[in-house]
């Protein structure tokens, strides 16, 4: 596909393609942590094609070398007016360790999936370079990593409290949140004349000023004040306490503007744009695309993470579920921001002229596959609410969970003559679907959307995320109960037995989540093996910045109770809990009984193991399904 389009159907990433578009200058220059793929999918692209459609001429560098004479960062010369960083569209420590901080060796944004090409701490060595070439050029930082950075926020892989991205990085201004509208806002200013030192009340960015400076005017914006970054240091409660107050001013439709001192220097952040209209959202994703990484990239080797997306259609943004352990809608919002019919569609029919595509989309979703056009039923009630989650710890009586939209959706894909099947790869909300959870089922079509979904969207395997069995730690997690999961694979299971399906269903679990104890993973062991399954994806908790689970690991405290949680720390603690997933392995079965004995469990050693115990015998009979299983042995 690349050979048949001109080099200048994608943004410049070389001097030769700015002299093919004839221009004599650059307006702005995009610095990313990623290569370049012009596809929606990808921060870097969106954001070099709203530049673009705001008239400003935009070059990439894309994975620049940190560690030479710094040729790349100046190959462009000076912008005209700023310098945009990102440092990709992961943050750059997790993109490169693991939970137990050993280095990755792939980077699934890099040409054959290559480690090795972005620094880590991406964002504060770039900005930091940049503001050594060029003093007088304005530094725009965004992305997730600066976005979930934006105040103190406690960093896993130092060990450590770090202040506002923005003190380290010297940058002059940070757009957080999926940053379409603020940058188009910034734009339209800069076009206007307005220098970039005066861009001070957009909505959605971040920026340092000296603390004895006067806070910009708004008339509309009421000020809160965090603990200082230096408070936080000395008092881990503090910190604690701070979180609640961003995270619930950044799900507030009228939020409220945040500073916090740190040194000699004040941060302002203020608050946050409403969510996008689908006129919005469909601005964004209807911008020309080639959908194509860059071909500089050829003999490279393929982009892991494009390959993956390459055939899928992303359906809106942003998710109301406020998972302690996840960070979409920290940066993505609570509220669903969805794009319209016509867009998806249209993107649809770029999807199937893709001389590689042979018939399947593997995913039509999103943040959660099934959050389509979800929102409040009474704006005026929304525009009220500072919940973090629309769904914990029950779901919200005004929120319209109807899934019409989306089986209607999925219908017209289906009925494509170049499309054979289209799958859902993005995990789906059960809870949404399981009606004694949800009680906003009135017209049944939870049910019509789940018969669609098993049987005309699933490729073997639906994904979807108990993440465990402990209420207790489900409360922390803002998880609904478990017993909703056993309701929502009894309708599976007989949806796919009436259609005569074999497909699994494979649910997701989280070890070492704040609030998770050894006893508590033996549990979910013994409690999902006598449900059938034998788990394979595991994920140890990875405390990232701007989540409510990182607060307490780093706390000890619940940001909004600040009483306190116990969380395993040390590396021995995690693998502890991590070895009970894997109860089926023979090396782990010694270790298994050891633990369960000294935790006095033998009903637990029974269910893993198989292995009846005098104590468990006199208890109580062999369990039947135990009975049944030795039986057919």
């Amino acid at each position: 596909m690349n050979e048949q389009r001109p080099i200048t159907d994608w943004l410049p990433l070389t001097m030769k393609e700015v002299e093919k578009r004839g221009w004599d200058e650059i307006d702005v220059v995009l610095i990313s942590g990623d290569a370049y793929v012009d596809h929606p999918a990808f921060g870097t692209a969106v954001v070099g094609r709203v530049i673009e459609d705001e008239g400003f001429r935009i070059a990439i560098v894309a994975q620049p070398n940190w560690k030479d004479d710094l040729r790349d960062f100046k190959k462009f010369g000076k912008p005209k007016y700023f310098f945009g960083v990102t440092a990709g569209c992961m943050d750059s420590m997790v993109n490169h360790y693991t939970a137990n901080k050993r280095l990755r060796s792939t980077d699934a944004y890099t040409p054959g999936g290559q480690a090795g090409f972005r620094p880590d701490y991406a964002t504060i060595v770039y900005s930091k370079i940049l503001k050594e070439l060029y003093p007088d050029v304005p530094v725009l930082i965004g992305g997730i990593e600066a976005s979930l950075r934006r105040v103190t926020h406690y960093d896993y892989w130092s060990d450590q409290l770090k202040p506002s991205i923005l003190v380290d990085s010297g940058a002059d201004l940070l757009v957080y949140g999926m940053g379409d509208q603020p940058l188009r806002e910034l734009l339209r200013l800069l076009k206007k004349g307005v220098p970039f030192s005066n861009l001070k009340t957009i909505k959605q960015v971040a920026f340092l000023q000296d603390a004895a400076d006067e806070l910009p005017k708004n008339k509309s914006w009421e000020t809160v004040e965090l603990s200082s970054h230096e408070a936080c240091l000395e008092d881990k409660i503090k910190y604690a306490a701070n979180f609640k107050i961003v995270e619930v001013e950044s799900n507030k439709w009228q939020a409220n503007r945040i500073i916090q001192y740190a040194g000699d220097k004040r941060l302002v952040i203020n608050p946050p744009y409403k969510t996008m209209t689908e006129t919005e959202i469909d601005q964004s994703f209807d911008l020309p695309y080639t959908r194509e990484p860059h071909p500089k990239y050829k003999k490279r080797g393929a982009i892991p993470a494009f390959d993956m997306i390459k055939f899928s259609i992303n359906m809106h943004r942003g998710c109301f579920g406020g998972c302690s352990f996840c960070t979409i809608s920290a940066h993505q919002g609570k509220f669903i921001a969805s794009r319209s019919e016509k867009s998806i569609l249209n993107e649809l029919e770029q999807v199937v002229a893709d001389p590689e595509f042979k018939g399947y989309i593997s995913d039509l979703g999103g943040p959660s596959a099934n959050m389509y056009r979800m929102q409040g039923k009474d704006e005026a009630i929304c525009a009220r609410c500072s919940s973090p989650s629309c769904i914990h710890p029950v779901i919200c009586n005004n929120l319209d969970t109807n899934h019409k939209h989306m089986t209607e959706l999925y219908r017209k894909v289906d009925q494509h003559p170049k499309v054979k099947k289209a799958f859902i790869g993005s995990g789906i909300r059960y809870d949404l679907l399981v009606d004694d959870f949800n009680k906003n089922n009135n017209d049944g079509n939870h049910d019509e959307y789940i018969e669609q979904l098993i049987t005309r969207h699933v490729s073997g395997r639906l994904k979807v995320a108990p993440e465990h069995t402990s209420d207790a730690t489900l409360r922390i997690m803002r998880k609904p109960s478990f017993k909703y999961f056993h309701k929502f694979k009894e309708k599976y299971d007989r949806i796919s037995e009436k259609n005569n399906l074999k497909q699994q269903l494979i649910p997701y679990f989280i070890s070492s989540h704040p609030g998770c104890e050894e006893v508590d993973m033996a549990n979910l062991a013994a409690e999902t093996k006598d449900m059938g399954f034998q788990l394979e994806q595991v994920q140890d908790f990875t405390p990232t910045p701007m989540t409510v689970a990182t607060v307490i690991y780093y706390s000890g405290v619940h940001p909004y109770t600040l009483k306190p949680v116990k969380t395993v720390k040390t590396r021995e603690e995690k693998q502890n809990q991590n070895k009970f997933f894997f109860w089926y392995k023979k090396e782990n079965r010694d270790w298994i009984r050891r633990r369960l004995q000294q935790a006095n469990r033998p009903d637990l050693i029974e269910k893993l193991l198989e292995e009846p115990t005098s104590e468990s015998q006199q208890k109580k009979p062999m369990p039947k399904w135990l009975e049944d299983r030795r039986k057919k042995k």
